[in-house]
């Protein structure tokens, strides 16, 4: 019954910024780790970053230092403002939290970088 729900993609120029957010719903526990993942055409999903639940990120090279990833517990929700952003940016973006006893994914949301 958990269901989470991403928003805030779009398309960019390069150099702009985007902040995505997902949130959960639905009977899905006490969450610990919140993490991005992102998916271009043709290549395999990536991770893209990850806080814990005591709040320590952890980034991707690719995106450490213009990605930041911040949560707010208390409404089951994970945020990445992206800035700087590349077209090698471009991909669909999911969300994934987990609980004690399961591992839950977004759908996806498109995020495109034109130069």
């Amino acid at each position: 019954q958990v269901q989470l729900a991403e928003s805030g993609g779009g398309l960019v120029q390069a150099g702009e910024s985007l902040r995505l957010s997902c949130a959960a719903s639905g009977s899905i526990g006490s969450i610990n780790a919140m993490y991005w993942y992102r998916q271009a055409p043709g290549k395999q999903r990536e991770f893209v970053a990850s806080i814990s639940r005591s709040g320590v990120p952890l980034y991707a090279t690719s995106v450490e230092g213009r990605f930041t990833i911040s949560r707010d517990s208390a409404k089951n929700t994970v945020y990445l403002q992206m800035n700087r952003l590349k077209p090698e940016d471009t991909a669909i973006y999911y969300c994934r939290m987990n609980s004690r006893t399961n591992d839950f994914w977004g759908q996806g949301t498109q995020v495109t970088v034109s130069s």
